[in-house]
């Protein structure tokens, strides 16, 4: 007889407002973004201070330490466009120091690479790449809002006063990886007091402090976002980095800058989606798509539906693995955050941002307080391989926020959290309102099936026998619930226009998400 893990049936409603909406897996930080919507700022200005936010709120997802990708949705130009600031391994970064276990055993997080000595690639100091997010955060804010950064920051700072704050939710997460974070001291000091996980007291909401991080977040507001790439804030990252073995230099950070490039399009019964290009998930949700193509529409029957999703995507995902990686390419191109925002105009952002693992590198620099990323870990560390260890160079990631528009108007931004379970959650979602007609709140709430390569398909059991049957005429699946903890699936948010007015979502399955109005 199965046993469930989850009983229980869980909503989040759809919100509206006409000044906006911004849907993220923390109401905190939802609300740090809707604050500056309400204080006449754009869906851009809402974006920037609501990832600014995430730093102190969802430390685990994403930061100031990360680096990830958003596509924005211009209302008054009909222009969208996609904001790269992927995060980029260190020139002196030496690949034979990745020597891999004998016996071709996998690492035990992500992506299942072969094992690495010491998870040389999966934590410490050697771990990180170079942060995109402080200039991705910077170059949208400047390119595309009306606020100023110290307008945008002030939220964030007022939260890293208060500090991390400490609900069943982070105890979690943090217990996770207490046996990874006890291994450096200032990570130890913040998330681990008394060398345990803290464990919230009477059902009140405590806080953690967040050290350094407040005196970082100061200087990061009246400095500007170049500081932490060519200023005392860049000097200080390093020397913290170096203390502890790592390879990123002031040279690493001075060259690094985010871009701003044109967004990878496929069009569907007149909806057009705007993904991102190069070493994202993006090609690989336009090579789905074009399998799919005169093969499924809306009158298709859900089992046969299911069977078709899943027969693409596993040709497209071993395509994907298979040919994709930083060689011939450029800068076009888990634990993660993703949110979007919608504002009065119908600007709209989808925005992914990242530290790869949870916790990244689990690293917490000493000096500056930042958790660091482990993106050395998206590297394949096989020699030989599109996506090899290299130094200088960006990593094939998962990150697949999406826009979608009709004729130039706004219609959705979605995205997810979730590694290699991103795209598929969020092609489903995104075929799920283009070809059914389905609401944001309904697209979020239906089950879904789950790609990550090779079979099996991992398959949601509230799907009908039906469909479970076509999927095995495909290849083997593997049911499994969607549940909070650990992640079965990708968790997704999305907002948009829909019955006219400024829309969003959050998934159900997200204890702290919400999408909050304006």
């Amino acid at each position: 007889m199965a046993i469930r893990i989850d009983n229980w049936d869980v909503t989040k409603p759809a919100v509206t407002s006409d000044k906006g909406v911004v849907a993220s897996q923390s109401a905190v930080a939802a609300e740090a973004g809707a604050s500056i919507l309400r204080s006449g700022g754009n869906a851009i200005d809402a974006a920037v201070a609501t990832a600014l936010a995430l730093t102190v709120v969802e430390p685990w997802g994403s930061g100031i330490g990360g680096g990830g990708f958003a596509v924005v949705h211009l209302a008054k130009e009909e222009r969208t466009v996609v904001l790269d600031y992927g995060m980029k391994s260190p020139q002196g970064l030496d690949p034979a120091w990745f020597e891999m276990q004998q016996g071709g055993s996998a690492d035990d997080d992500l992506f299942g690479w072969p094992g690495v000595i010491e998870d040389r690639n999966v934590e410490g100091y050697r771990s990180m790449c170079v942060p995109g997010a402080v200039a991705g955060l910077g170059k949208a804010l400047e390119a595309f809002g009306t606020k100023s950064w110290q307008e945008v920051i002030a939220p964030a700072l007022e939260l890293a006063e208060t500090g991390v704050p400490l609900d069943w939710w982070t105890m979690v997460r943090i217990a996770s990886e207490a046996a990874r974070l006890r291994n450096y001291p200032m990570s130890r000091e913040i998330f681990l007091p008394d060398g345990l996980p803290p464990v919230p007291a009477d059902g009140t909401v405590g806080h953690l402090d967040v050290g350094p991080l407040k005196t970082t977040l100061k200087r990061l507001a009246e400095a500007g976002p170049r500081d932490f790439y060519e200023g005392e804030l860049a000097r200080q990252l390093a020397a913290d980095i170096q203390s502890g073995g790592g390879w990123i230099t002031t040279e690493d950070l001075a060259a690094y800058d985010a871009h701003i490039v044109e967004p990878l399009t496929r069009t569907r019964d007149g909806v057009t989606l705007n993904l991102t290009p190069g070493l994202t998930a993006g090609p690989t949700f336009a090579d789905t798509l074009d399998r799919l193509a005169g093969k499924v529409d809306a009158e298709t029957p859900e089992p046969a539906r299911y069977a078709a999703f899943g027969e693409a995507m596993i040709a497209a995902y071993r395509q994907r693995l298979e040919t994709m990686g930083h060689d011939g390419d450029t800068h076009g191109q888990a634990s993660t955050s993703h949110f979007s925002v919608v504002d009065g105009d119908g600007n709209m952002v989808a925005f992914t941002n990242t530290l790869l693992s949870i916790f990244g590198s689990r690293v917490v620099l000493p000096g500056t307080g930042v958790l660091m990323n482990n993106g050395v870990m998206w590297f394949d560390p096989r020699p030989g391989k599109p996506n090899s260890l290299k130094g200088g160079v960006r990593p094939l990631t998962n990150m697949c926020p999406v826009i979608a528009t009709k004729d130039g108007a706004p219609l959705f931004a979605a995205g997810a959290s979730g590694g290699r379970k991103i795209y598929p959650a969020v092609f489903q979602l995104c075929l799920s309102m283009i070809d059914e007609g389905l609401s944001m709140e309904e697209a979020l709430a239906r089950p879904r099936i789950n790609v990550e390569g090779q079979p099996p398909i991992e398959v949601d059991p509230r799907f009908d026998d039906a469909v479970k049957q076509a999927l095995r005429e495909i290849a083997e699946i593997k049911e499994k619930e969607t549940v909070t903890f650990p992640v079965g699936y990708a968790f997704p948010s999305i907002t948009g226009i829909e019955n006219g007015r400024p829309t969003g979502a959050a998934h159900p399955r997200v204890p702290a998400a919400a999408a909050v109005p304006a």
